[in-house]
């Protein structure tokens, strides 16, 4: 199932949210579908988007990252950067990966410093899990992408973003 739905408004709340924002609802069925949409995500990055996961706890976050790593070529394995807040993997293009778990982080302290620089990036892709201890530094054009898991193997996605990228899922 999918739903589209744009968003209409006046030229300064769409300045403000910097363009023209795509609401869309995706279920996928299973962790290959989900790494599937990752991989297909990632094939329209080219440098400089900052993606926003939230969800619960095994709603597919990490499992949809590695398909994004796909989508842009890293070949190494992408682990949960839970323990260690952040990870980065080379990619196609002279790009990086930026991925964020700020899961076990209480304080955004020196994190919001340096997750504001990432995310001005025109060569690093940031993926933020956990994102709402650094939400004042976060683009207003990030693409937010919500988990949900209707059941044990379901998941419905929905994302929100830039019409330029989401129009394209």
């Amino acid at each position: 199932m999918r739903i589209m739905l744009t968003l209409n408004c006046n030229a300064a709340t769409l300045k403000a949210l910097g363009g023209i924002i795509l609401l869309m609802i995706i279920e996928v069925q299973g962790e290959q579908a989900t790494q599937a949409l990752g991989q297909k995500i990632g094939r329209l990055l080219r440098g400089g988007e900052t993606l926003e996961l939230t969800g619960d706890v095994g709603a597919g976050k990490t499992t949809f990252v590695k398909g994004l790593a796909l989508g842009l070529d890293i070949d190494e394995d992408v682990q949960s950067p839970s323990f260690t807040i952040s990870r980065v993997y080379d990619a196609r293009d002279n790009l990086q990966l930026a991925h964020y778990d700020f899961y076990r982080l209480h304080d955004a302290g020196i994190m919001a410093d340096e997750l504001s620089e990432t995310t001005q990036d025109p060569t690093i892709v940031t993926v933020i899990e956990w994102a709402d201890i650094v939400e004042g530094v976060l683009p207003k054009n990030r693409i937010s992408i919500t988990f949900a898991s209707p059941t044990e193997t379901s998941r419905r996605l929905v994302v929100t973003g830039p019409i330029e990228i989401v129009e394209k899922l």
